[in-house]
Formats: structure tokens, sequence, C-alpha cells
């Protein structure tokens, strides 16, 4: 996709969730994460490159000591369906003993949030909590995918903005938008 061509997905597509709307469901968010993890110094793993967007949101909100880390798994690299499992980069810091939570962009099939998760338990973590964005309202989820924090859900549709990208374009918007149909996705 060209620079012009990602233009023209953004001006076609439909904004689901404005600017507002984000932020708002944001605190909320950062509010059920604080009840659960102030007192526990959690670090916050960033899967990349989606979960960076929503990993800095929450933690400008998070008015307790924690730590930030990521990692890169992908199941996607710049397509829309997503392969086997890649393991690119695993955290510098050490998981062993600590509270996680895991922080991605989006909860569409489950399928690297699941494997994230079960490699930090493998490591030694004391708990592995999860935190997206968005929840994808999609009837082929894995039945073992789950998240404990989530800020909005959305349909089944191809999503972007926030975290979230549409041919590696646009991850940095601050509302959250559906490609239109017309783009044929």
């Amino acid at each position: 996709m060209t620079p012009r061509q990602a233009r023209e997905v953004l001006e076609r597509a439909r904004c689901i969730h404005d600017a507002g709307a984000v932020s708002t469901a944001l605190d909320r968010q950062a509010g059920a994460i604080t009840a659960q993890l102030a007192d526990a110094d959690p670090l916050l793993l960033a899967v990349m490159t989606g979960g960076m967007w929503p990993t800095v949101e929450l933690s400008r909100r998070l008015d307790f000591p924690h730590g930030v880390d990521y990692l890169h798994a992908t199941r996607y690299r710049g397509a829309q369906r997503g392969g086997e499992i890649q393991w690119r980069v695993w955290p510098s810091q050490a998981i062993e003993g600590r509270d996680v939570l895991v922080v991605d962009d989006i909860l569409d099939e489950g399928h690297t949030l699941s494997a994230v998760k079960e490699a930090c338990n493998a490591a030694g973590a004391r708990s592995v909590r999860t935190a997206v964005l968005v929840v994808k309202r999609n009837p082929r989820r894995s039945p073992k995918a789950g998240v404990d924090f989530h800020a909005l859900e959305v349909d089944d549709v191809y999503v972007f903005g926030c975290g979230m990208d549409v041919a590696e374009y646009w991850r940095g918007l601050s509302a959250i938008y559906a490609v239109s149909e017309e783009n044929g996705r």
C-alpha cells in the first residue's frame, strides 16, 4: 500500500469510536486495572507493534509504580490474516516472580494473546493478566482466549487506529475506524 492509498482508506473509513470515547474507555480500564494491581508492582508488557499505543496510554493513567517492557510476537506481519506465531523479541526485564500485565491492541481470534500468556507463565510469572484496547466480537475466537481488562468492543470488521493498523499505516490515530467495504477488506 502506498501513502496515497492509505489516505484513501482513511477517507472512506467509518469512525467506530471517536477520540473522546477511546479516552473515556481507557480511563475506565485504567481504573479497573488500578483496583486489582495498584499494590502488585506489575510489569506491563506491550505486545509489539500494536500494543505499544494502548500500553503508553494505560501507563499514563496508572498512578502507581509499575514497570514497562515489551515483547514482539506476531501472526500478522503486515497482513490481514494471521499465520503461525513468530517470536521476535523477548522482554529484557525478568518475568520470573513478577505480576505481569500483557497489553495488546485487540483480541480477535486470540491465538497471539494466548501464546504470550502461556509463555509468561512458563517463564515463572507470579500472575499473568491481559488487557486489550478492543475486543472484537469474533465467532472464530479460540475457546481458550480471554482477556481480563478491555476498554471497547467492535463488530467483526477490520479496524485500525489506536495501535491497530491497515497495511502498517494509521496506528497513531486517536480514534478507531472500520475499513470500508469498498476497499475490498
